[in-house]
């Protein structure tokens, strides 16, 4: 009998030409559905009137194992931005590791925990969700917030904690040191701009003090310029409040795991949940 590669093993194995080759191609195809413009909204993008529930993505693994973690989705109300919403669920990433597609290890689960919401909550179905990580700021120009937005046909922003190298892009040039340098308050932004003159993303000083930009790209249905109005509206802190929510209750969660193998921890349906609740009514 063959032997049966672990999840480990195969969260492990080094990148497979062929699977670099078939996840292109698939980037390619969803990257043909992707909407860079402000596409059946349900709020007044100057304004934010109407807008009533951000959700927020992240994942957080539990300490020394890239293959078991915690995929978080919470949903805020706004613009008093509480936890009306989370659900946090122990996931085994066994996909591999390659850069520039970590959709499609993370991206599933969180599809499926918005599936999750649509049919058991609809009423907190997000109007726009954040997610810890980039949109069209991306080698190919579609990022973990685009594939989301895509598959689950929804309006996504992607914010990032760092600068991603793309199109001459240098964090380290004294270009790049003079604008970060210019973000002088919260809410001031400059262009991310490539050496091809593409604007990639805007960099946002989120809030007075904060010692670092975000990198904010548009992911699906949402031009940049509405992005970062809702973006701007979320921050109490450096990192806007619903993907700084979904990271704290996603690590959080990783201590509840009883064990850091895989092979210890009995997993339904590819997720256990942790942690799923309305928060509505406390």
């Amino acid at each position: 009998m063959a032997a049966v590669e672990s999840p480990e093993a195969a969260a492990h194995s080094p990148p497979d030409s062929a699977q670099k080759l078939s996840w292109t191609r698939v980037q390619g195809e969803l990257k043909e559905r992707l909407i860079e413009e402000d596409c059946r909204l349900s709020w007044d993008t100057k304004t934010l009137q109407g807008l009533r529930y951000i959700g927020g993505v992240d994942i957080s693994f539990v300490k020394d194992d890239d293959v078991n973690a915690i995929a978080a989705l919470v949903i805020l109300s706004f613009p008093d931005l509480k936890v009306v919403y989370e659900d946090c669920r122990h996931v085994l990433l066994t996909e591999p590791y390659i850069s520039g597609f970590l959709a499609f290890r993370e991206v599933p689960f969180l599809v499926e925990q918005l599936d999750r919401l649509e049919e058991r909550q609809p009423e907190f179905m997000p109007q726009v969700v954040l997610v810890d990580g980039n949109g069209i700021l991306h080698h190919r120009g579609f990022g973990l917030a685009s594939h989301l937005g895509v598959l689950a046909d929804i309006p996504t922003i992607g914010v990032a904690k760092k600068l991603l190298h793309v199109d001459g892009m240098d964090k380290r040039s004294e270009a790049q040191k003079q604008a970060v340098a210019g973000l002088k308050k919260g809410g001031d932004t400059f262009d991310l701009v490539g050496a091809s003159g593409k604007i990639w993303g805007a960099a946002l000083r989120s809030v007075d003090g904060a010692p670092n930009p975000v990198f904010v790209s548009l992911g699906h249905r949402l031009t940049l310029t509405s992005a970062l109005s809702v973006v701007k509206a979320c921050c109490h802190y450096r990192i806007p409040e619903p993907t700084r929510q979904a990271d704290l209750r996603s690590r959080r969660v990783t201590h509840d795991i009883p064990g850091t193998n895989s092979k210890q921890t009995e997993v339904n349906d590819a997720a256990t949940s942790l942690r799923s609740m309305s928060l509505h009514e406390t």
